[in-house]
Parts: structure tokens; C-alpha cells; sequence
């Protein structure tokens, strides 16, 4: 983002502090630290500042280098990549590598339903199996990274679906439609709560049968959470 960069923390096991930097002043994402400490020692949490790692994320063209943040008398060390929630997320914000990390754990698994197959086990156990064991790893998180995917780790999250259909014998659920139906489902719950942060950002229009679309100037704003399913929304809306 031009004349901006974003600052996270992240503790192993603990919180999470994310701030937004603007025109180079770094007092208020400083301040969030500190709160931070602060905020721990009052509530009896240690908070070990040698587990806790700084990732910056900043596309500007000729980017400074961030001032090291400390805490508890400890330098934070700067990464260019951490997991979270089980996925990993990168500075540059692309998920090749995670989605890597998600096809191998997926094809690892694939040798129990192959062993499964062997036992003749009926259809519906084995896909009651793909489904938990399997499908349940190709999805993990998938509505953040999906519209940002690659057309060729989308491709590769695939074939993974089409060795279990081989193995099984039946049509399983693409995962286009894995990502729709999990994406809808997530923004109805947005939409249905208004204490949700992001609850402002899916507004309906006047004829209330569409939501209004959300202006981006980055393919990289456009494949993120917010404007991605409000255009699925919109298309899912739209009279066939």
C-alpha cells in the first residue's frame, strides 16, 4: 500500500496486535504495544517477549526499515512469515507456500482413504472420511485465501479432490463450491450480527437486492475477504 505499511505481532499461544501505519507516524501501533504489556501484567499473564516475533507488511517501492519494537527490555525479531490459526500468512501476502503446506497434509491423508478402499469399506463411510480427514484440510481457511489463489494452486488443490473421487467412486463437492458455500455462510453471520467489525462494510442497497460493491484500486484489495464475497453475494443474488 503506497505511503503506508501495516506492523502485526504475534505471540506463540497468545494475543495478536495489528496496527496500520500512515504518513511514517508510528505512535498509535507503538502505543498498542505497550497497552499490551501493560494489559498482561495487570490481568497475571506473562508475556514472553522472546517467543514474540514482528511481521511488516509494506509494498511501497523503496520501503524503510521499521524501527525495532521492544518489549519487556527484549528487541522484538522481525519475520517475513508466521502461522496463524493454522495457516501461514507471508509478508507479501501470497499463499503459495501455505497452500503447498496444505496439499501435502491432504495427500498424506489420502494413504488412509487408499487403505480404507482396500477394506471395502462402503461409499458413504468413505466419504464421511474424506469429508473430516480430508476436505477438512483442503478448506482450512479457505475463504481468506481462495480468491487470491493462483489458478494453478487452485488447480492443485483439485487434483487432490479428484484422486479421492478416483478412490471413492463418486462425484465430490469442486472447490469453487466448497469456497462459495463457506464464504456465504460466513457473511450471513457478518451481516446477521452488527456488533461485528466488519458489519458496515456489507450495506445493502436502496432496491435491497444487492449490496453495494466495495471500491478497491489493488487486485490485492479486490481478492481480499470483504470485496471477493460481496461479489459472490451479488452473483448469487443475481435472477437467473
Amino acid at each position: 500500500m503506497k505511503g503506508e505499511r501495516e506492523g502485526g505481532m504475534t505471540c506463540s499461544k497468545g494475543p495478536q496486535v495489528i496496527g496500520l501505519i500512515s504518513d511514517g507516524d508510528e505512535s498509535a501501533y507503538r502505543w498498542e504495544a505497550d497497552h499490551l504489556v501493560t494489559w498482561c501484567k495487570q490481568n497475571n499473564l506473562e508475556l514472553n517477549a522472546l517467543k514474540t516475533v514482528e511481521m511488516v507488511v509494506d509494498f511501497r517501492k523503496n520501503p524503510a526499515p521499521p524501527a525495532p519494537i521492544t518489549l519487556c527490555g527484549s528487541t522484538i525479531d522481525t519475520v517475513e512469515s508466521f502461522l496463524f490459526l493454522g495457516s501461514t500468512i507471508f509478508q507479501d501476502l501470497k499463499w503459495e507456500l501455505n497452500i503447498s503446506s496444505l496439499v501435502k497434509k491432504a495427500q498424506q491423508r489420502m494413504y488412509f482413504l487408499r487403505q480404507l478402499k482396500k477394506f471395502n469399506l462402503p461409499k458413504t463411510m468413505m466419504v464421511h472420511f474424506y469429508t473430516a480427514i480430508i476436505e477438512s484440510i483442503l478448506t482450512s481457511s479457505i475463504t481468506i485465501w481462495y480468491a487470491a489463489a493462483t489458478a494453478k494452486d487452485k488447480g492443485r488443490l483439485q487434483r487432490v479432490i479428484r484422486s479421492a473421487e478416483e478412490v471413492i467412486g463418486c462425484n465430490l463437492p469442486p472447490l469453487q463450491d466448497l469456497y462459495a458455500t463457506r464464504t456465504l455462510k460466513h457473511a450471513g453471520k457478518i451481516v446477521a450480527d452488527p456488533s461485528h467489525p466488519g458489519h458496515r462494510l456489507f450495506e445493502t442497497l436502496p432496491s435491497g437486492r444487492r449490496l453495494r460493491s466495495i471500491r478497491t484500486k489493488t487486485s490485492r484489495h479486490m481478492n481480499s475477504f470483504f470485496p471477493s464475497t460481496t461479489s459472490l453475494i451479488n452473483k448469487a443474488r443475481k435472477p437467473s
